[in-house]
């Protein structure tokens, strides 16, 4: 098998939760070494978040938590102690990359900051995911998907005109304004290290990224002088040809923006009139008639519809159904990892980024147990038995546990 593209990478994982969890987790399906970076207490927040595999070793049997760690190490250190500190400088001194999601000047503070870091190692590439960057008047405050989307205008613009925003079912801030643009950051620092020697700080703010999404909306309102409303934007349901529709048991979804995809669709349903109506509103006498037509056929019969007049016609699949269909099973979304304790594997979804010749290995290794590797990764970083022990007597650092048991959903 061809080595993995990130392998010889390594990264320290200090975030907790979604966004810096599922950066990493690309990173390591690639092959960089992700040591997660846990405190002595509870761990991750991700770890204790319901539902539970049942089975799975105590330590790490939620399923949010197993659909994000795969192919990581874990260590446990205690940063608000003196000792502990110093183990984490110890670690950076070998890392390529530090990743952390803390509001900013947390690590600062705690003397384990960007500026602490790159004293020891000038070639370290640390990236601070936040809710509003490291700059600004939100710098300081707390925040989760649905507030960045709220304040950069997304969450206003998603939904029908005459009815209430619609929160998105995926994490629209977390992972395409957090996660994503933090890899692409980090992965534009590396390359830039690769000519100056030196790394540098990547900001990424999930509000910042979930704006960048807005790039046509926010062309539109620049052009114009006005913004547009809820269900006015030609993608987001202000076009007839270009909406979900209920038709006789359940939703299909219609995308036939391109003349030859509205033109196919109107003549194979028999409504030629209607080739000129594509870009009018919903509401419109157009749009009472498509309601009417689609309500006629079931999905199976708009599907087979569209195998027929290619007119960028699916049906709208519950996500049971999508996780099970042949396209799921045809690009590989699914792969299962034996993971200790577990009686059967644990299925959770593949890698989206297909490479041709040294593709990502998502099965290569479970979800680690808190606080499994913290000797082994202590041991790579130069400490003998003894500065191991001590440290552990310390409180400094801490390894696997099972009795821990928290929820951040909880008091």
């Amino acid at each position: 098998m061809s080595p993995l593209p990130l392998e010889n990478l390594r990264v320290l994982d200090l975030s907790r939760l979604l966004p810096g969890g599922f950066c990493s987790l690309l990173l390591a399906d690639f092959g960089a070494d992700v040591i997660k970076v846990e405190d002595t207490g509870a761990g991750d927040y991700a770890r204790w978040a319901p539902p539970y595999y049942e089975g799975v070793e105590k330590t790490a049997r939620s399923t949010f938590f197993l659909a994000l760690n795969r192919g990581k190490r874990s260590v446990r250190i205690n940063l608000k102690s003196e000792r502990g500190k110093e183990v984490l400088i110890a670690l950076a001194r070998e890392a390529d990359v530090v990743l952390e999601s803390f509001r900013p000047g947390v690590l600062h503070r705690l003397g384990v900051g960007y500026e602490q870091l790159r004293a020891v190692n000038p070639g370290l590439v640390y990236c601070a995911i936040t809710g509003y960057g490291q700059d600004g008047p939100g710098r300081d405050r707390s925040g989760h998907d649905t507030n960045y989307l709220a304040l950069c205008g997304l969450l206003a613009l998603t939904g029908e005109a005459d009815g209430p925003p619609v929160q998105a079912a995926g994490q629209i801030a977390d992972i395409g304004g957090g996660a994503l643009m933090a890899l692409v950051g980090i992965f534009c620092a590396l390359r830039e290290r690769d000519r100056s020697g030196e790394g540098q700080f990547v900001d990424c703010s999930m509000f910042d990224g979930s704006l960048s999404w807005l790039a046509l909306a926010a062309a539109q309102a620049f052009a114009t002088g006005a913004a547009p409303g809820r269900g006015e934007l030609p993608l987001a349901g202000g076009f007839i040809c270009y909406r979900p529709y209920r038709c006789a048991d359940g939703y299909v979804s219609l995308g036939a923006l391109e003349h030859k995809f509205w033109s196919a669709f109107c003549h194979g349903v028999g409504r030629e009139d209607l080739v000129d109506c594509a870009f009018e509103p919903p509401g419109s006498e157009a749009h009472r008639s498509l309601c009417e037509i689609f309500a006629a056929r079931t999905r199976e019969e708009w599907q087979a519809f569209a195998s027929e007049h290619d007119c960028c016609l699916e049906p709208v699949l519950e996500l049971d159904e999508a996780l099970s269909s042949q396209l799921v099973a045809a690009r590989s979304m699914i792969c299962e990892l034996e993971q200790p304790g577990a009686e059967v594997p644990v299925r959770v979804l593949g890698t989206p980024i297909k490479l041709s010749r040294t593709p990502a290995d998502p099965s290569r290794a479970p979800a680690p147990a808190l606080g499994e590797h913290t000797d082994e990764v202590l041991r790579e970083a130069g400490f003998s038995p003894d500065e191991i022990a001590a440290l552990h007597s310390s409180e400094a650092v801490a390894g696997p546990v099972d009795a821990v048991r928290s929820s951040f959903l909880r008091r």
